[in-house]
């Protein structure tokens, strides 16, 4: 009960984070993402959990434990990258809810691939069912229209990003849970400058149509200290639960969703100038079906 209690409060905290994250992008950097710069900074940001290396008992991974941490920080790299194509083509609401409704099953196949079927309690079958169909019809919006290209680039960045959680599972396992951290964080950095080879590369992640305001800078920096504080808590959560509720971690995301509708909703009526969304009764009626049962969901888990 208490560990549950521990990577529930850790997934729950992750995205809360990543919302705030979301809702700096919604308000400020509300235009294209280039994939490659985004990925790049996202990448160099991430270095900065090394300034934790004199706080912690820093250790050398083996070299088969090694392998776990390049493969994870590969696909983490991919994924963001591939995350941010889509986002460069297509809507943002239809990428994140396309990415949302399909990386738990993913997750909950891959488990079953690395380590076999779970013994999982029926009261936590019910829970995690809560929270995925909460997490769908919350981050589910009208006309979604799904082409080839479309559904191609969303799942192969939900397939990244799942193998994401296991590899880095399998890291958490071998080694404590900072040095981990540290180490997949470092070959994150180490991927993304491999975007430096080429020119035009180069030109596009060194443009300063991204850091061109001051507002836009402050905020790009929240923003991405705000993800990187999710990403932190994120693989905590990922480190304490067990193997069998790595895919319920990940349905979690619904709350990310919660939060930024009910943020968006108060902001467009305090302050209609700064963000304005129009809702309609039937949105409203989705959104509060999604939440009643993403609040069951995580009542089942926390009383269980």
């Amino acid at each position: 009960m208490v560990q549950t209690i521990y990577w529930l409060l850790a997934a729950v905290s992750s995205y809360l984070f990543f919302g705030l994250a979301s809702l700096y992008d919604k308000l400020v950097l509300a235009g294209k993402p280039k994939p490659k710069s985004y990925t790049f900074y996202v990448g160099i940001f991430s270095l900065l959990v090394v300034l934790l290396i004199p706080f912690i008992n820093f250790s050398f991974p083996s070299s088969a434990l090694l392998v776990w941490i390049v493969l994870d920080a590969a696909v983490h790299v991919l994924g963001l990258y591939t995350m941010y194509s889509a986002l460069e083509k297509f809507d943002v609401s239809r990428v994140i809810a396309t990415i949302g409704a399909t990386q738990p099953i993913f997750i909950f196949i891959l488990t079953w691939i690395f380590w076999g079927p779970q013994i999982t309690p029926m009261a936590d079958i019910l829970a995690f069912a809560l929270l995925f169909i909460g997490s769908i019809i919350i981050s589910v919006e009208k006309n979604i229209k799904i082409t080839g290209d479309y559904l191609k680039i969303t799942i192969i960045s939900s397939a990244m990003f799942s193998l994401d959680y296991i590899f880095s599972k399998f890291v958490f396992l071998g080694q404590p849970f900072f040095s981990g951290i540290i180490w997949i964080r470092i070959f994150v950095f180490i991927f993304v400058l491999f975007f430096l080879l080429r020119k035009k590369s180069r030109k596009e992640i060194f443009s300063m149509q991204m850091v061109s305001e001051k507002r836009t800078q402050a905020v790009f920096v929240a923003a991405q200290a705000c993800g990187g504080l999710g990403n932190l808590m994120q693989s905590l959560a990922i480190s304490l639960a067990p193997v069998a509720f790595l895919a319920t971690v990940n349905s979690l995301k619904g709350i990310q969703y919660v939060f930024l509708f009910l943020v968006t909703l108060i902001i467009s009526f305090l302050f209609p100038k700064i963000l304005k969304e129009e809702f309609s009764k039937k949105i409203v009626i989705q959104k509060t079906v999604a939440i009643i049962l993403i609040v069951i969901g995580l009542g089942i888990l926390v009383g269980y």
